[in-house]
């Protein structure tokens, strides 16, 4: 192979890399955000 197939399956990898890596983030991002209605939740029945 050439060196230019290397560096484009490399390309691939970062890129497949970056995209798993916001996948990871946007499911930490809707957990805390569900936790976050929880405790507004808990803080109004408080309030009352």
């Amino acid at each position: 192979m050439s060196v230019t197939t290397y560096i484009f399956i490399a390309n691939i990898a970062v890129w497949l890399g970056v995209a798993g890596y916001l996948v990871f983030l946007a499911s930490k991002s809707a957990g805390l955000e569900k936790r976050v209605q929880q405790l507004e939740l808990l803080g109004d029945a408080n309030d009352g």
